[in-house]
């Protein structure tokens, strides 16, 4: 049977950063506060819990990366929201942003978490936003807790 390498549970050292964008507040405030939450129910305090909030989510990546190449954050965790309008320029910003993070991620080796709604409508975003969809937020912290777990555990490490 192969050898499963879980996460170890969170260090009471651990701090972690959250970008948020201010656009689209009244979803992002409610990300922000799944994620806050999260963090705390796993024993984070909130001294150990960074928030910045950008003006939008295409100012996200230059913050996080800020965040990432300081080396005191375990993870960064991006959250905003883009509804797609009359135009592309959703898909632009939605390929800039993906792509930048998911590039600092690996650039410092720190886990930096999409949590980024990519919606067609504003009735989605809220739907992922504590209604019928859960909380985007709330997940993307888990999985930043997930992440530096098992990066803490992983062989070489």
């Amino acid at each position: 049977m192969p050898h499963e390498i879980p996460p170890a549970r969170p260090e009471p050292d651990d701090r972690y950063a959250i970008v948020v964008a201010q656009w689209n507040q009244s979803v992002t405030s409610v990300l922000l506060e799944g994620a806050i939450e999260t963090l705390r129910a796993a024993g984070v305090p909130d001294v150990h819990i960074d928030v910045a909030w950008v003006p939008g989510s295409w100012e996200i990546p230059l913050v996080a990366q800020r965040f990432a190449e300081g080396g005191l954050h375990a993870a960064v965790i991006c959250l905003g929201v883009v509804v797609r309008g009359e135009t592309s320029h959703d898909q632009h910003i939605n390929r800039g942003v993906s792509l930048a993070i998911s590039q600092i991620s690996l650039q410092f080796d720190v886990p930096v978490l999409f949590g980024i709604l990519t919606c067609e409508s504003m009735e989605q975003a809220v739907d992922r936003a504590g209604g019928a969809h859960g909380n985007k937020g709330s997940e993307c912290a888990e999985a930043a807790l997930h992440m530096v777990g098992l990066l803490k555990n992983l062989p070489g490490a």
